[in-house]
């Protein structure tokens, strides 16, 4: 019994220490000094110091959260189209235009959306966009086509019209698999961001952009482990969300 309640709670005082490390590296870096100076060489500073990490953080977020949402509404606006009557048709061209995003390398949209839109944090938003299209358009695709058959013909008995059953009932349905989809498209977003700084946008690649040049391990250290630390804080977030929405249609269509 002991043993199960280790292993039921474990998971959950793992990711809290995890959230008290970033927020404290974040806000007081100057803490973990002592534990990076020995990646340095020639007196190097061990903190990076051309800005703040917490500022850069937050810019990161907000990059990866813009780009997300408006991938989603794109993703899902389109698997709603091809999964009506009249869109079917524009399935194969509708896969296409998804798969954009993945048959170019980052750095290539990057270095084709300068010329148009300029330096700094637009040529970032673009790939972004195109990169977290395919996940959440594929699971969206699968969640509006695999709806119980039983429930989507109950709701057309009931005289709903094409738009309610639509919104009552099959997106709240194809939630949690739409979600698997955001979760994945974040994750890919989170890392894909810090190479828009790059091209002058404000992300936590500077931190790792500026180790790379200065031969600095502790800031690309930082900078690597800020990132993989957001994405499993936020995947694990968006799992239990997933999770918990998962249960709550299962319930209401028991």
């Amino acid at each position: 019994m002991k043993e199960a309640g280790v292993k039921a709670w474990l998971p959950s005082l793992l990711r809290l220490v995890l959230v008290v490390l970033l927020v404290a590296f974040v806000t007081n870096p100057g803490w973990f000094e002592p534990l990076l100076k020995p990646l340095t060489e020639n007196n190097a500073p061990a903190i990076y110091n051309q800005g703040s990490l917490l500022t850069l953080t937050l810019l990161h977020l907000r990059t990866v959260l813009i780009a997300t949402v408006a991938a989603t509404i794109v993703a899902v606006a389109l698997a709603i189209l091809v999964t009506r009557p009249a869109g079917v048709e524009f399935l194969p061209l509708s896969r296409s235009l998804v798969n954009i995003g993945q048959t170019f390398p980052p750095v290539a949209v990057l270095a084709l959306a300068v010329p148009a839109v300029g330096f700094g944090e637009k040529p970032t938003l673009i790939a972004l966009f195109l990169y977290g299209l395919l996940p959440i358009f594929e699971n969206a695709l699968t969640g509006l086509t695999t709806l119980p058959a039983n429930v989507v013909e109950a709701a057309r008995g009931a005289g709903m019209t094409g738009w309610q059953r639509l919104v009552q009932v099959e997106l709240p349905l194809s939630a949690p698999i739409i979600l698997g989809g955001i979760r994945l498209s974040v994750v890919i977003s989170l890392a894909t961001a810090t190479i828009g700084s790059t091209v002058a946008a404000r992300t936590l690649g500077e931190v790792i952009i500026a180790g790379l040049l200065s031969n600095n391990l502790a800031f690309v250290l930082q900078g690597g482990l800020i990132v993989a630390a957001l994405a499993v804080l936020i995947y694990d977030g968006l799992s239990a969300i997933e999770r918990y929405t998962a249960r709550r249609m299962g319930q209401e269509t028991a």
